[in-house]
């Protein structure tokens, strides 16, 4: 009996060991299973991490060899204008009909990019006046430095040929654009691109754009592309763009142009002796000589010239395909006008005060369609006058365009139909009095974008 409590013991003790070490098994079974799974999770997001590394370089690599070809076409088909003759000026030798087939735009442009630097280069082919080609984009640009994250404004340098940054449709390109051209007033005051220097700041909801330009846009009709004087001209707008609701979004700005014009000035004339046969009879008669007095030259001379313009922009997307949108902008200026009527004060004894303005509505019609219609009023003179028999009177010389528009789109191919009708005071009744030219046109348009 002796030994039998012994060997209880000793049973007892080895059974706790087997029991510990079977505990000791499974937790050290289980911890392995814990350390397997947080390594294959680490592994996973490790791989993940370098999956989206290699991304990242991959776009910035592409990013910085990035070079993009695009451009697109626009034929014009003048069905009828009112104003078309089937003559010639007699001075110029340039056909007055304007019922024909245009080649208006065709936009051939490449964009590159390598790190902060970018360039664009835009080349235009048309038959407006004849067949020409010639560059209306050529610009090199540096952006600053931007970081994951951060909350300083974002800022691009150019410097080149390019839109002048005034108001909203003066830069806006024309294939962004719904009618077929722009309003009279820009026209008018704006005429085409200009060589400058161009600052543009974004921050948040607010945009900066300065820019210091030559003054002679490509289509200004005394010194297209080119600068008679030192003088350079400060152009700029601020604009801010907000998100009222869901679906209304507003844009407003306010622009300014501040610059010097050129008045050209004459060359020394001599004395002339001018014979003129009154009579017809084939005889010099001393009653019939006159002398025309030289005269002796006169220097070039420069002009103030100012503008300023309000803008805005209202988008309401009632559904995907159905977007309304309301434009409005007006522009105040003195002796800017460089494209429709020159101004040059020195030669008309004032200042002549500009006024325009246009008001836009248009309507998508799913993703196949729009409609619109713009007024727009353009002012070359506010204080224009005329002298009558008895007295001197005001007198409007004012251009005034109601556009009604409609087009039909697939994919990137467009086929739009203008009606404009023109008021101006351009033409003359049968008393001399001034009247209204006839220049109502409607031209149908085909545009595809590749």
């Amino acid at each position: 009996m002796s030994g039998r409590p012994g060997s209880f013991v000793l049973g007892r003790a080895f059974a706790s060991v087997a029991v510990l070490a079977v505990v000791g098994t499974a937790r050290a079974e289980d911890d392995l299973v814990a350390v397997r799974a947080e390594l294959a999770r680490q592994s996973a997001a490790l791989e993940v991490l370098q999956r989206a590394q290699a991304e990242r370089e991959k776009t910035e690599q592409a990013r910085e060899r990035a070079l993009r070809f695009s451009g697109y076409l626009q034929v014009d088909w003048r069905v009828f204008d009112q104003s078309s003759v089937d003559e010639v000026n007699a001075s110029t030798r340039a056909p007055l009909n304007q019922d024909r087939f245009v080649l208006r735009r065709a936009r051939l442009r490449a964009d590159a990019e390598r790190g902060l630097f970018s360039g664009a280069f835009e080349l235009d082919a048309n038959t407006v006046n004849g067949a020409q080609v010639r560059p209306v984009d050529a610009e090199i640009s540096v952006r600053a430095p931007e970081r994951e994250g951060s909350t300083w404004p974002t800022a691009k340098l150019s410097v080149g040929l390019f839109k002048i940054p005034f108001g909203v449709e003066v830069p806006e390109r024309e294939l962004a654009r719904p009618f077929l051209e722009r309003s009279t007033v820009s026209r008018a005051l704006f005429p085409g691109e200009d060589l400058g220097v161009r600052l543009g700041v974004r921050y948040r909801f607010a945009d900066l754009t300065l820019a210091v330009m030559n003054g002679h846009p490509s289509g200004d009709r005394t010194f297209p592309l080119l600068d008679p004087d030192g003088a350079k001209e400060l152009v700029g707008r601020l604009g801010v763009t907000a998100k009222l609701t869901r679906a209304v979004a507003i844009r407003v700005g306010a622009s300014g142009d501040h610059g010097k014009g050129f008045h050209e000035g004459t060359p020394t004339t001599k004395d002339q002796l001018v014979w003129r046969d009154d009579n017809g009879d084939g005889i010099v008669q001393a009653t019939e000589i006159q002398v025309t007095p030289g005269s002796s030259a006169t220097p070039s001379d420069q002009f103030g010239r100012f503008a300023v313009g309000a803008d805005a922009r209202v988008s309401v997307s009632f559904a995907p395909g159905f977007e309304l949108v309301l434009s409005a902008e007006v522009m105040r200026a003195e002796n800017l006008d460089r494209g429709l009527e020159p101004a040059d004060p020195t030669g008309a004894g004032y200042d002549l005060r500009e006024l325009g303005y246009y008001l836009g509505l248009t309507q998508e019609l799913t993703a196949w369609g729009l409609v619109g219609i713009r007024y727009d009023r353009y002012d070359p003179d506010q204080d224009a006058h005329e002298l009558e028999p008895t007295a001197v009177v005001p007198r409007d010389r004012s251009y005034q365009t109601l556009a009604l528009l409609g087009f039909v789109r697939y994919e990137r191919a467009r086929l739009a139909v203008e009606y404009d009708h023109n008021d101006n005071a351009l033409g003359r009744d049968v008393n001399g009095k001034p009247t209204t030219l006839a220049s109502d046109s409607l031209t149908v348009r085909a545009q595809l974008e590749f």
